[in-house]
């Protein structure tokens, strides 16, 4: 089943690279942000989030009527979110690389260029777009969809860019620890069921002796998953689907990041 998922997570970016999506054109290189997100992580005494923009998903169709990115993440940054993930999927997810120009222009947090990555000229377009980060799925590489990960990293990193590499299993977790990924994102979803359960987080970092940053991703709802989370020894939170759908964004980030 998890092949079947991500068969379809895989053709979809290919159809988009076939479309020419990644075919970005930019006047002036766009900068990055000149703030760090693993700095934050240290130093900030609130909840660090990574909120996501994205109006749709496999999971819940569409989340959002498509409306300006900008508002969205200004509103995000104000209630206290320390960096972005913007998508750039266009097919089940209703991103665009247009979106992450219109917004890179309009702020200077980090951002996450969130996609799945299957090719380095999705890369290419990271780094002209002006993304500090890329995301990378081990299970991409783990089933064989794609090859060499140390490769696609290093690739990444001569772009400047970090690396957010996710896993969803203990196993996945053992190999994306061999790896330079700059940041360990655990997603709390099932992609076998697409179903959320945050005991993931739990499970993956027991007896797990901190030697990188771990960012807890998927089904984060309330202070109280945070607050569950923090415990379990995650570092920073992406949260998307429950901003997204809140009708006031701002107080509604500012509530997740006053957790603790």
């Amino acid at each position: 089943m998890t092949e079947n998922i991500l068969k379809k997570l895989v053709n979809n970016s290919q159809s988009a690279i076939k479309d020419g999506v990644y075919e970005v054109e930019v006047n002036i290189n766009m900068n990055k942000s000149s703030q760090d997100f693993l700095q934050m992580m240290k130093s900030n005494i609130h909840a660090t989030l990574l909120t996501e923009i994205k109006f749709a998903s496999p999971s819940l169709g569409k989340i959002k009527k498509i409306s300006d990115p900008v508002t969205i993440a200004k509103q995000m940054i104000a209630g206290g979110s320390k960096a972005l993930s913007i998508l750039t999927q266009p097919y089940l997810f209703n991103g665009s690389p247009e979106y992450f120009i219109q917004v890179r222009r309009a702020v200077d947090v980090p951002l996450l260029m969130k996609d799945v990555m299957v090719d380095r000229i999705q890369i290419d377009a990271a780094q002209k777009i002006g993304a500090d980060y890329i995301l990378l799925i081990q299970s991409l590489f783990d089933h064989g969809f794609i090859k060499d990960i140390d490769g696609f990293i290093e690739y990444g990193h001569n772009k400047g860019l970090k690396i957010l590499l996710e896993v969803h299993t203990k196993e996945e977790f053992q190999n994306a620890l061999k790896t330079k990924a700059d940041l360990i994102g655990i997603n709390n979803r099932n992609l076998d069921t697409l179903e959320i359960d945050l005991k993931t987080t739990e499970i993956i970092l027991k007896d797990y002796k901190k030697t990188r940053p771990i960012l807890s991703e998927s089904g984060i709802e309330n202070s109280k998953d945070i607050q569950y989370l923090k415990r379990c020894g995650a570092d920073a939170f992406l949260v998307g689907s429950s901003i997204m759908k809140s009708d006031n964004i701002t107080e509604y980030v500012k509530k997740l990041v006053d957790s603790y």
